[in-house]
């Protein structure tokens, strides 16, 4: 590995990867606190029911807990601000009624996981069961309410701009689905949680990208003050969003240690979250397009509907997905008009979380399936009409029709260099000569930009309780010269160990060798709302650069005085202080100020080698990433299987500190949208029961799946931010579904077929075809 100072843009090897690769992380898993005993919940198996009597053996009666013995704990409350949004509680164990199959009913506690269960299998719950709410559809009709006290089950109306009535040449109507999913990370949730008495303590070890929010959040629920909870986040193995929230589950195993006096570990398994986590995208949009024969795109009329399930998650909570779908359906393109209407409602399915991406992949699927039909009846290639419609690089900063304003880029470009890696005109000719056979060729694009690091207004401007103000970061450097960076983000497979130690490197021009990363605890680190939005590398590293500039000045003063120099003349470089008259190891400084204060003037003592940075974006519209999305596919349309034969991506997330990390976080955020797009699928039965409970029925891509990604990457650095930096972690998930269902109706145009859902499996495009057969 390269170890010299100064490493923004090199793609060094990730810091982290030696523990990891060497088996030597630690995970929630991992920990084991003396005496420590194990947690298994007993889980509705009903959507909607009331509870009549919970029982168990006698012999159970100290290791079976429910809501009646919580006592005065708070519930999970997560209220928008936003106007007419109705409130939901959630309980950390159900009490009077369970509102989706998985909800916690009663905690087990044994000295094993395996014995805990044992103890569940023996806990019998009588219930009634009421009408349940499957879908939207369910929820509209309002034969049944989730929450009685609201008499509907409609949780929040949005609506921007007035109706549209275009005359215009050609009017396009489309209604698309996204199907609900889980996140699948490679890590399922887990909490260990121990209550020091005599410190009056409680630590929770918790698989989160929030550590400080969960701090809060736990304090609020129990009855603490903060400084009686330390929250730590340990080694985390992917959140994608499903980590991103307060879970009830860490409410209860908290709240048994407090009254056990002992620490107490619950570790999800994986059937716990197929069911219990199949949270994810479940949407409807409708949409109505307006073009002139050209395919410029002259008003978009877009009516969205979000399945939120049962209860409003904290903090981010139960509309903060469809009014971020409303505020960005227009996406990268020139939209005159637009009118949005926003609906969420609730249902008998676990509660809605933001999914890495959140709502942009399911409106750059709906937006991006319209920008194609629109080229189909005017009779236009898709990645023209992309063309005349995208911003140009000329146009930025561009204000776009919902008052959004994009910072940098050539959106244009990105279709025009995908058009030429995956060769258009050569895909054309082979669909050309493929008119007959089993099989048909199609070639799809999607296009989006991505809103990364967003700020205050933004966020307060979609009512979550938690709003985001400046980031912070405390770095300090230790008598032998090296350097300790602290912050209240999250790491869980993004690789801030060695992008935040690259800033750092930068700033100070110290090896990456002497920099130690410190995050995920509440008691070390400053506070930080967290890991999401793809906010982390713009705000953390704009945090650290600004806390490392502080010390370097700082370092250049000691220097200066050292060497008899001007301050003006000194500089940090290669892991000396350099000036005319000679220079310094960076070490040695460090070494005079703890060491040899009696060298310096007492008012260079004064100043610590520790600095705490403060960092917000120039806008609170953060930096927009970019990219386009070209995929070719065989359809057999005998069993309508979809093979993807070629995939490119063209990227721009401005500086790239680690363009390696930049490409890992494309590959897998990809390898994710492409799940989405054909495999995977939460299913439901008629009567809200979740189908898909094991892999062998819920279906995600393995590497088999996964062609071979050909990346081109720019840099268009934004103005906004600390060294042109834009966030890139979600883009990758958002495009394939729109590129990848786009190349499927490409292949299936001749054929009278248009598939308008997520994933396009065998299933329903084989029904598709045998439809337009029909």
């Amino acid at each position: 590995m390269d170890n010299s100072p100064g490493t923004v843009g090199a793609s060094v090897e990730r810091l982290e990867d030696e523990r990891y690769l060497r088996g030597l992380g630690r995970f929630v898993g991992d920990i084991a606190l003396s005496g420590m005993r194990e947690v298994s919940f007993v889980r509705s198996t009903m959507p909607h029911a009331v509870i009549n009597k919970i029982s168990w053996p006698e012999k159970h009666n100290d290791n079976v807990f429910t809501a009646a013995d919580l006592g005065d704990i708070e519930p999970i409350v997560a209220d928008s601000s936003l106007p007419n949004f109705k409130s939901a509680a959630f309980s950390a164990l159900a009490e009077d009624k369970v509102r989706y199959c998985g909800e916690c009913i009663a905690m087990c506690l044994a000295n094993s996981r395996a014995e805990a269960e044992d103890v569940a299998n023996e806990v019998e719950v009588d219930y009634q069961s009421l009408q349940p709410v499957n879908g939207i559809g369910e929820a509209l009709a309002n034969e049944s309410q989730v929450h009685e006290s609201w008499g509907d089950n409609l949780n929040h109306f949005s609506e921007i701009g007035d109706t549209l009535n275009i005359d215009a040449p050609i009017v396009v109507e489309r209604r698309f689905t996204t199907a609900r999913h889980c996140m699948v990370p490679m890590e399922c949730r887990g909490v260990v949680a121990d209550w020091n008495e005599g410190k009056r303590l409680l630590t929770v070890y918790t698989s989160t990208q929030v550590p400080h929010l969960i701090r809060r959040a736990l304090a609020n629920c129990l009855k603490l003050r903060q400084q009686q909870v330390r929250v730590i986040a340990p080694d985390v193995g992917g959140g994608f969003g499903l980590k991103l929230v307060l879970q009830p589950e860490e409410v209860a195993v908290s709240w048994l240690a407090m009254r056990l006096r002992q620490p107490v570990r619950w570790i999800e398994d994986r059937k716990e979250h197929l069911i219990a986590g199949a949270n994810a995208r479940e949407h409807v949009y409708k949409v109505r397009a307006f073009a002139d024969n050209d395919g410029g795109i002259l008003g978009l009329d877009v009516a969205i509907d979000v399945n939120a399930g049962a209860y409003s998650a904290w903090p981010f909570t139960s509309c903060f997905e469809a009014a971020q779908a409303g505020a960005s359906f227009p996406g990268p393109y020139k939209i005159p008009a637009y009118h949005a209407e926003t609906r969420t409602l609730m249902s008998n399915k676990p509660p809605l979380q933001p999914y890495r991406g959140v709502s942009r992949t399911g409106i750059c699927f709906a937006l991006e399936l319209t920008i194609d039909a629109v080229a189909r009846e005017a009779g236009l290639e898709p990645a023209e009409v992309r063309k005349r419609n995208l911003v140009t690089a000329e146009e930025m900063p561009y204000t776009n029709v919902v008052g959004k304003i994009f910072d940098s880029g050539d959106y244009r470009a990105s279709v025009e260099r995908a058009e030429i890696l995956i060769d258009l005109p050569s895909v054309r000719r082979k669909q050309a000569q493929r008119q007959s056979g089993p099989s048909r060729i199609g070639v799809g694009f999607g296009t989006y930009t991505e809103q990364t690091a967003h700020g205050t207004k933004v966020f307060a401007g979609v009512g979550i309780p938690i709003v985001p103000g400046h980031e912070q970061a405390r770095v300090r450097l230790t008598p032998d010269g090296t350097l300790e960076v602290m912050t209240g983000l999250q790491s869980h497979g993004q690789s801030l160990e060695t992008t935040l130690a690259q800033i750092a490197s930068e700033a100070l021009q110290i090896p990456l060798s002497d920099i130690t990363v410190i995050h995920g605890d509440t008691g070390e680190t400053p506070f930080s709302t967290g890991t999401y939005a793809s906010r982390s590398i713009v705000w953390g590293g704009g945090a650290v650069d600004d806390g490392c500039q502080q010390l370097a000045i700082r370092l250049r003063r000691i220097g200066a005085a050292l060497l008899n120099a001007s301050f003006d003349d000194t500089k940090l470089d290669n892991g000396k202080l350099c000036a005319p008259e000679g220079a310094i190891d960076i070490a040695d400084l460090a070494a005079v100020w703890y060491d040899a204060p009696e060298e310096l003037d007492v008012a260079l003592t004064n100043e610590p080698l520790e600095a705490v940075g403060s960092y917000k974006p120039k806008s609170d519209h953060g930096a927009f990433s970019y990219a386009t999305h070209a995929a070719v596919v065989d359809v057999d349309i005998e069993l309508g299987a979809v093979k993807l034969l070629d995939y490119v991506i063209v990227d721009d997330c401005g500086k790239r500190v680690n363009p390696k990390v930049v490409e890992g976080q494309i590959i897998g955020g990809t390898a994710q949208g492409i799940g989405t797009a054909l495999y995977e699928e939460s299913s439901y039965d008629s009567n809200a029961i979740p189908l898909n409970t094991l892999f062998s029925g819920y279906r995600i891509p393995s590497a088999q799946e996964i062609p071979e990604l050909r990346i081109e990457t720019s840099e268009s650095p934004s103005p906004r931010t600390a060294y042109g930096i834009k966030g890139v972690g979600e883009g990758g998930a958002v495009a394939p579904p729109a590129a990848i269902i786009n190349a499927i109706n490409d292949a299936l145009g001749p054929l009278g077929c248009e598939i308008t859902e997520t994933p396009a499996t065998p299933e329903r495009i084989y029904a598709a075809i045998k439809q337009a057969s029909a």
